[in-house]
Order: C-alpha cells, then sequence, then structure tokens
C-alpha cells in the first residue's frame, strides 16, 4: 500500500467498524464456547447414545483435534481466499455441522459431526481474528476491540459451562449443538453487510500443498498423541508414536518452510522476539488453564454434588473478572504501558488464583473458598489475553495476518490439548498413590467412598501446582522476551530486535 493511500485509509475508518466488531465476537463467542459447552452435557449424551467410558472422550477430542490440526491451513486459506468469504464459509460449514451433531442417531455420528464443527472452526477462528486485526487501526481504538475480544476469549469458556448446564438441565443436550445455527445465521447476515476485506489483503501466492500435509499432519499427530496420553498412559506405544512422529513432521515442516517460495507459515512471523514470547507465553497459559478448569468442574460436581447448571453459574464471577480485565484494565493501559508489564502481572496474577484453589478440601465452600480464587484468576486472564494476543498479531504484513492469527490459535489449541493430557495424568497418579497409600483398614462404603473423594481433591492439588508453575513460566517468558514498547511508542534505544522489516511494520499500521 503507497503512502498516501495510507493516509487515506487512516482518514477514513470504517464507520461501522464497532458493529464488525460484534459480528467477529460473536462469531469467536461461539467457537471459544463449544470448546466447553459440551462438556457438561456429555454424561447426558453418553447415556442417550449408548457410548462407552473408553469412547465418551470423542466429543472432546474429535473438536479440538481437528480444529487444532487444522489451524494453519485455515488460516493460510483466509490470507490467499479472502478473510470475509473464509470468515462466511467457516459460520455456515459450523451451523450444519452443529445441526447434524444435534440430530446424532449414533455416537460414531455425533463424534464426525465434532470433527467437522473442528474443521469449520479451524477456518473460522483465523479469520475472525484477522478481520480485527485490519479493521481496527488505530492503536487507540485497536486496544479497546483487542480488550472486547480478550475478554471473549478468556470468558467463553465459563459461559460454555453455563449455557451447557441450563440447555442440558431445562432442555436436551442436543440443544448444546442446535444453539450454535441461530447465532451463526445472526452472524452471517451481519457478516455480510458489515465486514470487508482491506485492499491487498489477499496473498498473490499459491498454497503450499507440501507444507500443510507436513504441518497439519505434525499437528494432528501432536494433538491426537497429547488427546490418547490421559486415558492410555504417557508411556504407552501409540502415544510415543504420535508424538515422535509428529514432531518429526513439524521438524521437516520448519526444514520445507526455509526452501519453498510460497511457505505455509512464513518464518519471518516466528522468528519475530515479540511474536515469540507471545505465542509461548500463550501456550503456558493453555497448560495451565485448560486442565484446571476441568479439575474445578470435576470438584463441584464430583466432590460437592452440584447440578450442572449450579456448576455453570459458579464461573460466572470470573468470567465478570475477565471482562473487567480486558475491557477496564488492559484496554485502557494497552497505548500507554508496555505488554510485557500487563501479561507478565496478568499471568503472575492468574497463577496466584490457582495456587489459592489448592485450598479446597470436601468441605469447602463456594463462597470463602472457590470465590475469591477465581475472582483473582479471572482478573489476571482478563489482563493477560489482551496484551498477548495484541502483540501476536501486531505489525505483520496483511497478507499474513491469517496465518499469524492461525499460528496464535494453534499454539493455545496444542498447549491446551497438553495442559489437559499432562495434567489429568498428574492429578490421576497423585490420586492413586495416595488413596493406595491409606486404604489399610478401610472396611466400610462409607470409609471408602470419603477415602476416594480425599484423593481426588490431594490430585486435584498437585495438578493445580504444576499449573501454577505453567503460569509463572509464562510470565517469565513475556517478561523476558516481549520488550517492545507501548503501541505508539517508540521503541528505548537498545531495545531488542524485533525482526520486522520497516515497510511491513509501515504496511500494518495502516
Amino acid at each position: 500500500m503507497t503512502a498516501p493511500a495510507m493516509s487515506e485509509h487512516r482518514a477514513t475508518p470504517d464507520p461501522r467498524r464497532w458493529w464488525a466488531l460484534a459480528v467477529i465476537g460473536l462469531a469467536q463467542l461461539m467457537v471459544v464456547l463449544d470448546m466447553t459447552i459440551v462438556n457438561i452435557a456429555l454424561p447426558s449424551a453418553q447415556h442417550a447414545l449408548g457410548m462407552s467410558d473408553a469412547n465418551r472422550q470423542w466429543v472432546i477430542t474429535a473438536y479440538t483435534l481437528a480444529f487444532g490440526g487444522l489451524l494453519l491451513l485455515g488460516g493460510r486459506l483466509s490470507d490467499l481466499f479472502g478473510r470475509k468469504r473464509s470468515f462466511i464459509t467457516g459460520l455456515i460449514g459450523f451451523a450444519g455441522a452443529s445441526a447434524i451433531g444435534g440430530a446424532a442417531t449414533s455416537s460414531g455420528m455425533l463424534f464426525g459431526a465434532r470433527a467437522l464443527q473442528g474443521v469449520f472452526a479451524a477456518l473460522l477462528a483465523p479469520a475472525a481474528l484477522a478481520l480485527l486485526t485490519t479493521t481496527f487501526t488505530d492503536p487507540r481504538e485497536r486496544g479497546k476491540a483487542f480488550g472486547v475480544f480478550g475478554a471473549i476469549a478468556g470468558g467463553g469458556g465459563a459461559i460454555g459451562m453455563l449455557a451447557g448446564g441450563a440447555l442440558t438441565q431445562y432442555l436436551s443436550w442436543r440443544w448444546c449443538l442446535y444453539v450454535n445455527v441461530p447465532v451463526a445465521i445472526a452472524a452471517v447476515i451481519g457478516a455480510t453487510s458489515l465486514l470487508h476485506d482491506r485492499p491487498g489483503d489477499r496473498a498473490r501466492s499459491r498454497l503450499d500443498i507440501p507444507g500443510v500435509i507436513l504441518g497439519c499432519g505434525g499437528l494432528l499427530a501432536v494433538v491426537y498423541g497429547f488427546s490418547e496420553a490421559e486415558p492410555r498412559g504417557w508411556s504407552d506405544a501409540l502415544v510415543l508414536a504420535l508424538l515422535a512422529g509428529g514432531a518429526a513432521l513439524l521438524a521437516a515442516f520448519v526444514l520445507w518452510q526455509t526452501r519453498t517460495r510460497t511457505p505455509l507459515l512464513p518464518l519471518h512471523i516466528v522468528r519475530d522476539r515479540q511474536r515469540a514470547g507471545a505465542l509461548i507465553s500463550m501456550a503456558l497459559v493453555a497448560v495451565g488453564m485448560f486442565g484446571s478448569f476441568l479439575f474445578l468442574t470435576y470438584y463441584l460436581q464430583g466432590v460437592l454434588h452440584w447440578s450442572p447448571l449450579k456448576t455453570g453459574l459458579a464461573y460466572l464471577p470470573m468470567t465478570g473478572a475477565i471482562i473487567i480485565g480486558s475491557t477496564q484494565i488492559s484496554a485502557r493501559l494497552l497505548t500507554r504501558v508496555p505488554p510485557r508489564w500487563l501479561a507478565g502481572p496478568g499471568m503472575t496474577m492468574a497463577a496466584i488464583g490457582l495456587a489459592l484453589l489448592t485450598r479446597l478440601n470436601i468441605h469447602s465452600g463456594y463462597a470463602g473458598t472457590v470465590l475469591p480464587a477465581i475472582l483473582v484468576l479471572g482478573l489476571g486472564m482478563g489482563c493477560t489475553f489482551m496484551a498477548v494476543i495484541s502483540t501476536a498479531t501486531g505489525s505483520v504484513a496483511p497478507q499474513d495476518s491469517g496465518v499469524t492469527s492461525a499460528a496464535l490459535n494453534s499454539t493455545q489449541q496444542v498447549g491446551g490439548s497438553l495442559g489437559t493430557a499432562l495434567l489429568n495424568t498428574i492429578a490421576a497418579s497423585a490420586t492413586t498413590s495416595w488413596i493406595a497409600a491409606r486404604a489399610a483398614g478401610i472396611r466400610t462404603p462409607a470409609q471408602r467412598g470419603l477415602l476416594a473423594a480425599r484423593g481426588t481433591v490431594h490430585g486435584f492439588h498437585v495438578a493445580t501446582w504444576w499449573g501454577v508453575g505453567a503460569l509463572l513460566l509464562g510470565a517469565l517468558t513475556v517478561i523476558l522476551l516481549v520488550n517492545a514498547p507501548a503501541p505508539g511508542r517508540a521503541a528505548p534505544d537498545g531495545a531488542a530486535d524485533t525482526g520486522r522489516e520497516p515497510a511491513q511494520d509501515e504496511a500494518v499500521t495502516a
């Protein structure tokens, strides 16, 4: 884009950009919400469709496997064929897959529908974030937009648990899937009139087919390996083969990207110091958060015997704290404070919130123990998400914004899969060891039940401390690597090399 064109673009921002943000946010909420909304409905779906305990995990895994494994492809397709077109296609496909899942008459049909949802989510999510990045070009407005987007990214999971509980309890588990259809229709109508691709956004190159095979194949193998580690164990031959094979494919993918003229993932995107720090920290946040949310849900329903709806309601204060942290703290400070001094303290605060959850026991009350912890956790996450997302997607050439958004989503998905598998395995091992050491002398069913509940809480504590460690490591990573100044301010002398070309920065600032 030429300088006059850039000036004109700055002078005439889209007058309907805030309505566009509503459409983008609605679509993002649907994608994030679908990662948790089915969790609470899973017992009902399992009973209705006759799933085995061994197979029920595929309701969750089929979605995350397709979503996480195909994100790079989805991001590059949005660069090649247009963000608006990819966004609308993703919405329509996601709605269709949701309708199929809601009408499922067998477990295989439901698994297939969930996988299809993941495929279209992998096209939709990068397009949504790329459209957000290119729609809001003023640093202050972009800060507010990312605040809203960060609140959705952080709070969508908790909203999904609430919605899943309410729909399952008062309608049917099928409505946890059917609900996506009217949401997607509304988003398609809004996208048709409100969203626009910026001139020059579309990459003028062919799709990197070998890169697709190596990159997506590697990610699929790694995500699948992580998902199978929890039920099979980390030493299982299939798990080891998947992780080793995935790592080999990803290594070959990196080598290929250095040789091809049209890379699926231009390596300058991940060589950038700021972006690398943001991506690594996002993965570590996901490691700490995904498994911990799962444990808290099990604690509320399995130990305290709460209903699905009551469990969902328990997460609402955390959602409110995330929204406050994103829109009232991060959005106001991002243009004044370097990103690392938002994300670093935010992750540290979230780690403190997780640490407070290790005070739980089988008789803990919600108001005195759970509520303070999730409020601190949510506020920390709200301060973190916006700064990390803004750093990871900022200052990138317009033709690469889709694949950059996909890289950010991929790190979150892979980190979440790793966190769930790793922390679940740690918790299960700690629980088993704790119960085995205290089983002698246990005679009555009541004693066995009490021992099992205490062992479960002990396993939760051990795994949660690992989640705390992941968040603290993420805070350290972002503080050490992300040394960019606040958006719109000049970098200080001696600031670390960002790896960006001036022309590239100029194009993005436009």
